[in-house]
C-alpha cells in the first residue's frame, strides 16, 4: 500500500500553467507601468489581493481563518485533523516599485499545491494549509516580518498592532479599515512543517545554470534609524567653515556604511531611506532621517558590523559638530533551517530530475521566524540577473512550476 501510494506522488505534477495563469492575475492588482506591482500592505490594493487570494482557496474547497495581525490560513483537510497542518506561505504585499513575483509566488504556488491534490483527488493523512503573512516587506510598516514575528512570538502583539507608517496610520486601524482583523489568537498554532517558496533575489541560481535552490537558512540581519542633527541656515551667506549640515554627515556615513560591507565580505549593507529637513533647495539641511540595513551569513561579524556603525556614528559628527543619534529598530539573528525539511526539499529536487545546490538567503523572509515555532524549510528558483524589489523582476514559467512541483513534494514527505 504504502508502494502504491509512493509511485503515486511521484506521478502527480502541479499545473504550471494554471500557476502562471493565476500570478498574472493576481499581478493586474496594483499593476505598475513598467510591468511591476504596487500593493503595499493593508492598502485597499492589498485587500483586493487578499481578497481574490481567499476567493481562490474557498472555490478550492478551503476553509479560511484570519488571526489578529491579519494573517490568513486556508485549509485543505485530511484523513486525521487532529494531526498538525502542513504549511507554506509567503506574502501578497510589495515594494512601492516591486515584481510580480516576490512572496506572492510562494502563496500561489501553495495554492497550486492544493489544487493540484484536488485534481488528483489525493487525500493527504494531514491538513494541509497556505498562508499569507501581514506586513513581510516592512516598506510601508517598520519593522518587515511583523505579523509573522508576532505569531512566533519575536514581538508582542500589542508591538505589531501599533506599528505606523510615515502619515501615523497603525497596522492595527488599517486591518480593521480594510477588514482583515481577524478574531483568532496571534500564534500558538502548531505546524507539523512549513515549508516557502520564493525567488531567489540573487543570481546564484541563473549563474550556476541550477533549477533550484535547497534553502539551508537566512543570513542575519539588523535594521537602524539614524537621525543627524546639525543647524538649518542659508545656503547662500553661511560660510562653509561656520556650517553644521546635517546632510554632510549623512554622506560621510553612508559612504563608511559602504566600506563596512567591504571590510567583511560577503557582508552587505545599505542605506535604502532617507528624509531631509526641512528639504528646500536654498537651506543647508539642519536634520537628517535615514536608515541603515547590516546582514552578514555569521552573527559574530554582525555584531562587529554594529560596533563599527556607531563608532562611525560617533566620529564623523563629532568631527562636524554634529548631534547624532542611532538606534536599532530590528535584529534578526542567523536562521538555520530543520534539517529534516531541508533533507525533504532536496530529496525532492532530485527525485524531480531538477539541477539543484544549496544555498544561504541573503533576504529575510517569514520562513526564518516560523523556523522558531515549527520545523521549517524552503525552496528557491531563479529570478532573471538575480533582479528583485524592482519592476522589471521575472522569472520563468517553468522555473516556477518546477519550484511548485518540489514544493509539492516535499510537504506530501511530511503530510502524506
Amino acid at each position: 500500500m504504502a508502494e502504491a501510494r509512493n509511485i503515486r506522488v511521484a506521478n502527480i505534477r502541479v499545473n504550471g500553467d494554471r500557476l502562471w495563469d493565476s500570478l498574472m492575475e493576481m499581478a493586474k492588482i496594483g499593476a505598475t507601468p513598467k510591468g511591476g506591482c504596487a500593493r503595499l500592505a493593508l492598502t485597499d490594493l492589498d485587500k483586493q489581493g487578499r481578497d481574490l487570494f481567499v476567493q481562490w482557496c474557498r472555490d478550492a474547497g478551503c476553509t479560511v481563518s484570519i488571526d489578529r495581525m491579519g494573517n490568513i490560513f486556508a485549509r485543505r483537510p485530511g484523513r486525521n485533523n487532529d494531526l498538525p497542518p502542513v504549511v507554506t506561505g509567503s506574502h501578497l504585499d510589495t515594494q512601492p516599485t516591486g515584481g510580480k513575483f516576490d512572496g506572492v509566488y510562494g502563496v500561489l504556488a501553495g495554492l497550486e499545491v492544493i489544487r493540484t491534490l484536488n485534481d488528483h483527488k489525493f487525500e493527504t493523512e494531514a491538513p494541509v494549509e497556505v498562508s499569507v503573512w501581514t506586513n513581510e516587506e516592512g516598506s510601508r510598516f517598520a519593522p518587515a516580518m511583523v505579523a509573522s514575528g508576532v505569531f512566533a512570538g519575536v514581538f508582542t502583539e500589542e508591538y505589531g498592532l501599533s506599528r505606523e507608517d510615515m502619515d501615523g496610520k497603525t497596522i492595527g486601524d488599517e486591518l480593521k479599515r480594510i477588514g482583515y482583523f481577524g478574531d483568532l489568537p496571534v500564534g500558538g498554532r502548531k505546524f507539523k512543517a512549513f515549508f516557502e517558496a520564493h525567488i531567489e533575489q540573487g543570481p546564484i541560481l541563473e549563474a550556476e545554470s541550477k533549477t533550484i535552490g535547497v534553502v539551508q537558512g537566512i543570513q542575519g540581519m539588523r535594521w537602524f534609524e539614524v537621525t543627524v542633527t546639525g543647524t538649518e541656515s542659508h545656503a547662500g551667506t553661511t560660510p562653509m567653515p561656520r556650517r553644521k549640515d546635517a546632510m554632510l554627515g549623512c554622506a560621510r556615513i553612508v559612504e563608511r556604511v559602504h566600506k563596512i560591507a567591504l571590510d567583511h565580505a560577503p557582508a552587505v549593507t545599505t542605506v535604502g531611506l532617507v528624509r531631509v529637513m526641512p528639504n528646500s533647495r536654498n537651506t543647508i539641511p539642519g536634520n537628517v532621517f535615514f536608515s541603515v540595513d547590516l546582514r552578514h551569513p555569521f552573527d559574530d561579524q554582525l555584531a562587529i558590523m554594529t560596533e563599527e556603525l556607531h563608532a562611525a556614528c560617533a566620529e564623523i559628527c563629532g568631527a562636524l559638530g554634529l548631534q547624532v543619534e542611532c538606534k536599532e529598530i530590528w535584529h534578526s539573528p542567523a536562521t538555520h533551517y530543520d534539517k529534516d525539511c531541508v533533507a525533504a526539499v532536496r530529496k525532492a529536487a532530485e527525485e524531480s530530475g531538477y539541477a539543484w545546490r544549496d544555498i544561504t538567503s541573503g533576504a529575510g523572509h517569514d520562513a526564518g521566524y516560523i523556523s522558531r515555532v515549527a520545523p521549517t524549510g524552503m525552496v528557491f528558483v531563479p529570478c532573471a540577473d538575480g533582479i528583485s524589489h524592482n519592476e522589471v523582476e521575472t522569472a520563468t514559467p517553468q522555473d516556477l512550476a518546477a519550484g511548485c512541483n518540489v514544493l509539492l513534494r516535499a510537504m506530501l514527505e511530511h503530510a502524506a
